[in-house]
């Protein structure tokens, strides 16, 4: 009887029921900071100021403005749908399976792209220290040991992974906050400007803005796990509001002072934290390119935690094979979401770029965006809800409204060439909806 009751702890177990509700708002807000602040801010400074010049700040403030409404959806929805899956669930609750399918299949694949172009972001500032990492093998060897690290961290319980998300964004931000702070002091303010009237033209604020909605990106990752949260109706709604003021702040001041503190020089900068703040200090610039690693192994981190999650809820409702929907016994973690999508990063940031992995992820990331808005209108509509008093947008349809206006308008930056490349994804994942729906009706038809 022993060995039947070792045999029966020990299996895998299934579906949501097997996860454990750990995470707090202070868990999950530095989730979503982890996720949000990961690679783009340590490149985009230089970016902007080459398309607008010192009127680049306006760029986050612009972004900032579009962000604010997703943000407001997100909490909303997410304080009402509590179970995991993030985008996947709020639209399979709102508009049905195959909408859910989409999001959640759509998601994913900005999660993965965006998760193989911070690792060759990793393996490039690596190569920078350590040449002998610009060679493909050891490059490919260092992003496969990355993601070793990161699954092992991962797939050990839920409260490491936790521990280790929050330990990291403390180092993260620390630095960060520290040069958004005290550069301040050491501006130059002319190089620095918020008027439109200094704006180089309209075109330049729109291709900008693209660039500005990839780096605030990440809610949508990080709020997958949903099923891990307390009292989500709360904690969500918290965490992600709270997070994205604290990003928003961040990035401004970050803006301002590679701005103030490098003037014309930015533009050619391959490292413009690390160069504003040896500006201040010599040493800083150091300090800012391991900073620079070590945000984007948060990012990294944050990103392996929750896309595992999107897999295991594919999994849960039959849009991936059973064995992503369940959990270890032990340490009740999805550990083949977790082997799925590391192993899939690795292949990914081994063949490709970050310019054209973070350009492909940034137009999905806006559709994923604007299809939340709607569910948040929608769920509010229905009066969809879970345990406890879910966020109520005020004006009804009027924040969903402004927040698909805003992606709409963003989304007509995109070229040609991303838009093909979307549309294609797109095809593919209605073709892979069709095959396993075909395939469960057979099977259920034989059954």
């Amino acid at each position: 009887m022993a060995d039947v009751a070792r045999s029966v702890s020990s299996a895998p177990l299934q579906g949501e029921a097997a996860l454990v509700r750990t995470l707090g708002t202070f868990q999950l807000g530095a989730s979503i900071i982890n996720v949000v602040v990961g690679v783009g801010i340590f490149m985009l400074p230089a970016l902007l100021a080459a398309r607008m010049g010192p009127a680049a700040p306006l760029a986050f403030v612009v972004g900032a403005a579009a962000i604010v409404p997703i943000a407001l959806c997100f909490a909303a929805i997410g304080s009402r749908a509590a179970t995991t899956g993030g985008p996947y669930t709020y639209l399979s609750a709102t508009f049905g399976p195959f909408a859910g399918f989409l999001a959640g299949a759509l998601m994913w694949i900005c999660s993965v792209t965006s998760s193989a172009s911070a690792a060759a972001a990793l393996a490039g500032q690596a190569a920078h220290a350590f040449p002998w990492f610009a060679q493909p093998w050891p490059r490919g060897l260092l992003i496969a040991a990355t993601y070793t690290l990161l699954f092992a961290l991962n797939a050990f319980g839920v409260r490491l992974g936790a521990r280790m998300i929050v330990a990291l964004a403390a180092l993260v931000l620390l630095p960060l906050f520290l040069l958004a702070s005290l550069g301040l002091f050491f501006i130059d303010w002319q190089q620095v400007s918020f008027s439109w009237s200094a704006l180089p033209s309209s075109s330049a604020l729109g291709s900008s803005l693209m660039l500005v909605i990839f780096a605030y990106a990440g809610m949508e990752t990080a709020l997958v796990p949903s099923g891990e949260v307390r009292d989500p109706a709360t904690h969500v709604p918290r965490a992600t509001l709270g997070a994205i003021a604290i990003v928003v702040l961040l990035y401004v001041g970050l803006q301002v002072v590679c701005q103030g503190m490098l003037g014309a020089a930015l533009p050619g900068s391959d490292a413009p934290l690390a160069d504003a703040a040896g500006a201040v200090w010599g040493p800083a610039r150091g300090v800012l390119l391991v900073t620079a690693c070590v945000s984007m192994l948060g990012f990294l981190m944050g990103n392996l935690f929750s896309s595992s999650r999107l897999l295991f809820a594919l999994g849960r409702d039959g849009f991936l094979p059973r064995p992503f929907a369940r959990v270890d016994a032990k340490y009740r973690v999805p550990q083949l979401g977790l082997f799925a999508h590391a192993g899939i990063a690795i292949v990914l940031a081994v063949a490709g770029s970050f310019e054209a992995l973070a350009l492909i992820s940034g137009g999905a990331i806006c559709l994923v965006f604007a299809a939340v808005a709607v569910a948040a209108w929608r769920a509010q509509a229905i009066d969809l809800r879970g345990h406890g008093a879910p966020l109520v947008l005020p004006g009804g349809a009027l924040v969903p409204v402004v927040a698909v206006l805003a992606m709409v308008a963003i989304l007509t930056t995109l070229t040609e060439r991303e838009w093909l490349a979307i549309a294609a994804s797109l095809t593919a994942l209605v073709v892979v909806y069709a095959v396993l729906a075909a395939t469960s009706g057979r099977a259920t038809r034989r059954g």
